[in-house]
């Protein structure tokens, strides 16, 4: 199975990390690719570092972060700003059509 999580709201990183996790858990062997792309104000969630460690573990485990590079533009963050292992893409609408076309299962914070 493949899944993206949307996230657009900052207050919704730990739910979302958490129903990461638990999918990771429950879908051991099923789970093929799994990403979580921020837009709006959420993309500050790739700044804090009360979410860096179970991030690092969840791409540790595959899961891709992307960011959306208008939204960073928007709330003044560069590349320099997010964690190291944050993808950015030009446009998260875009990243979300792309991978709905793909099969990907939607699942919006």
């Amino acid at each position: 199975m493949k899944v993206i999580f949307h996230i657009n709201e900052l207050s919704k990183w730990s739910s979302v990390l958490a129903n990461v996790t638990n999918l990771l858990e429950a879908g051991r062997g099923d789970v093929i690719s799994v990403e979580v792309l921020a837009n709006g104000d959420a993309v500050k969630g790739y700044t804090d570092t009360g979410f860096g460690i179970i991030m690092h573990e969840l791409v540790e485990e595959g899961v891709r972060l992307s960011s959306c590079e208008h939204a960073m533009k928007n709330h003044d963050l560069n590349k320099e700003d997010l964690f190291p292992f944050v993808k950015i893409v030009p446009a998260g609408v875009l990243r979300l059509v792309e991978c709905q076309t793909a099969g990907y299962a939607y699942i919006k914070a």
